[in-house]
């Protein structure tokens, strides 16, 4: 895993002019804080910053491919891909003399070998740019289910990218500005493939090629969901799904580093901490090691609420006992939860506002005590998007509301509720920026990009809608925050859920028969119950945990306080001062935490994002 930069522009010489290129490659170094990288030619600067994974002396980057003493192309990559063993064989059976085990190697190889269709072959998470010095072009590809993420900001003579923002925005000709489309996009928790907040700067989409020749840059979607008849009975569907997860978690337990596992004691977790288990034994290596968070006094304290019937860890420790892992506890308070330094290290790691909430800060300091043990972990995320596993797949009112569901299920709790005259959002600003329009056109548009089959009932059709924009939409969400909080420590994360086999296969199965038993991820839950304590198997679904104490929401407002002494903050136009101070001066208990320091975390965070990153918007 690794941070990759670079920039190409077909009217300067940038063999002269690297001290930009050096400065977009030097904000990866968290990314990649094992080794670094840069090479130019006449327009093209690539640089890349290191995190060895797969053979350290050999996967040096950026990596060149060379013939009779020319440079043929050269890759800057982010990423593993999974099969590169079996893609390697071929070449070398096609001729090719690889010098490397790397599969960075393999990725460039492959493109010399079958052109812009070796994309096809490639399994992984990958982010990646190959520079064809043939034909003076650049090719940026990210990964089909976009857990890896790739930047790029169009010039006048060619373009600039990045692993993140903050690669492009050292390019000290690109201001951080923001749009009022742009702000829309923060605010509406649903993200549109290929947006890059900053004004000017896109992300390249999940699945998606683009390529960038003088005066021609275009688009190629070489990989997306499609509709097909599934024609598996139920036994031979959960049979499928079972090998298709050994295989998955098989290979991404490839690795010349120490690995470990995430483990809630949630089906999803729990599946992929068995299965990894079993891997283990049967090549004789030792034990799984897993880890979990927690918070100072939640087991002891803990109240079921809609959300968390139960605490985590009863169930983390069974199911590690029952594996056999050697598991370790993360436990935090709320002193860590508060940590400006994290707080600092969270933002720096998104590029956006958004970050300071409490779920990016715990799974930040997680990841930063993983690191210290542990540099590649499997992860259980995605399984809630592509097996069925939130609330409101099961929502009958949320499911055939006229919007993205989740919305629909928080905008009925929310609506009702009446902590929102006291919150510290300035909400005539979602009516100025007409909030549900956006929202609208955004589903319309997702709507109209669902494949369709032919025959369907009107409920299979419905939820075959509802499972695209959650694998589009509501996943990416997720798949940003686990990429952002991970590499900020150096630390890669897999996950087994976003094998695109995996994907494509479940994505097709009638509804019917994803909840063939009644429950949530019915069909993850049978193909796996062998390996799983029967208390695990029976849970309810329950989400990434929360802290409970009531000393972080009164922290969250002492932050509050603080910031409303200045009598002028860049958060100004998203403030509500009078519903702020109102906030402050009732008792916490009066109120309902978990909205109101969402809201608090959303204020603090804009106000930062806007103030250190120096962030004009651009309101019409």
């Amino acid at each position: 895993m690794c941070g990759i930069a670079g920039q190409v522009d077909f009217e300067r010489d940038l063999r002269y002019e690297v001290e930009s290129a050096q400065a977009m490659t030097d904000t990866m170094r968290s990314r990649g804080p094992d080794a670094e990288g840069l090479w130019t030619d006449e327009h093209v600067a690539l640089g890349h910053r290191r995190l060895s994974i797969i053979d350290f002396e050999g996967g040096q980057q950026p990596m060149t491919a060379e013939e009779d003493g020319r440079t043929l192309a050269v890759i800057v990559y982010s990423g593993e891909v999974y099969n590169f063993r079996e893609l390697r064989r071929e070449l070398v059976c096609s001729g090719h003399h690889l010098r490397t085990e790397s599969d960075t190697e393999v990725v460039l190889r492959a493109y010399l070998e079958w052109g812009e269709n070796f994309v096809d072959r490639l399994n992984g998470m990958y982010a990646f740019a190959i520079w064809d010095v043939r034909r003076e072009q650049l090719l940026l590809v990210r990964d089909r289910l976009g857990v890896k993420p790739l930047y790029y900001y169009p010039t006048s003579a060619g373009l600039l990218f990045g692993s993140e923002p903050k690669a492009i925005l050292a390019e000290t000709k690109v201001r951080p500005l923001v749009s009022a489309d742009g702000l829309r996009e923060l605010l509406a928790f649903d993200k549109t493939p290929g947006h890059g907040i900053y004004k000017g700067m896109y992300e390249v989409c999940p699945g998606q090629l683009i390529r960038v020749r003088r005066n021609a840059l275009s688009k190629h979607h070489y990989w997306q969901l499609e509709a097909r008849d599934h024609t598996d009975d139920l036994s031979k569907t959960i049979r499928t799904i079972r090998e298709l997860l050994e295989d998955i978690v098989t290979r991404q337990l490839i690795a010349d580093v120490p690995l470990c596992t995430l483990l809630s004691g949630g089906v999803d977790s729990s599946a992929i901490t068995a299965l990894a288990a079993k891997a283990l034994r049967e090549q004789g290596a030792g034990p799984v090691r897993s880890f979990a968070v927690d918070f100072v006094g939640h087991p002891e304290n803990f109240r079921s609420d809609a959300l968390r019937e139960t605490p985590d860890g009863p169930f983390v420790h069974e199911l590690a006992e029952c594996v056999g892992a050697d598991h370790s506890d993360i436990v935090l308070s709320t002193t860590d939860l508060m940590d400006p330094v994290a707080w600092k290290a969270v933002l720096r790691a998104t590029d956006l506002p958004m970050s300071l909430g409490e779920t990016f800060t715990s799974l930040y300091l997680l990841f930063r005590a993983i690191r210290g043990q542990s540099i590649v972990a499997l992860s259980g995320e995605s399984a809630d998007e592509i097996f069925g596993g939130y609330a409101w797949f099961h929502d009958g009112q949320a499911v055939n509301a006229d919007t993205f569901p989740w919305l629909a299920l928080m905008g009925r709790t929310m609506g009702n509720h009446s902590d929102l005259a006291i919150s510290p959002l300035n909400l005539g600003l979602f009516a100025r920026l007409d909030m549900p329009g956006y929202v609208a056109d955004s589903y319309r548009t997702a709507l109209a990009q669902v494949p369709r089959l032919t025959g369907e009932t009107a409920l299979q059709a419905r939820m075959r809608e509802v499972c695209y924009l959650h694998a589009t939409r509501y996943m990416q969400i997720l798949l940003d925050r686990k990429d952002r909080m991970s590499m900020a420590n150096g630390l890669e994360v897999r996950v087994p859920y976003c094998d695109h086999r995996l994907v494509e296969y479940v994505f097709n199965i009638p509804w019917a028969l994803k909840t063939f038993d009644g429950r949530e991820k019915s069909l993850l839950r049978a193909a796996t119950a062998d390996v799983l304590p029967r208390s695990v198997v029976g849970r309810r679904k329950s989400p990434y945990p929360s802290t409970q104490d009531p000393a972080y929401l009164g922290a969250l407002r002492g932050e509050l306080a603080e910031m409303l002494i200045r009598k002028s903050l860049p958060v100004e136009p998203l403030l509500n001062r009078r519903g702020a101070k109102a906030l402050l001066s009732i008792p916490v208990s009066a109120v309902r935490s978990s909205m109101l320091r969402r809201h608090i975390e959303i204020v603090l965070g804009f106000n930062a994002w806007l103030e250190r990153y120096n962030v004009d918007i651009e309101w019409s």
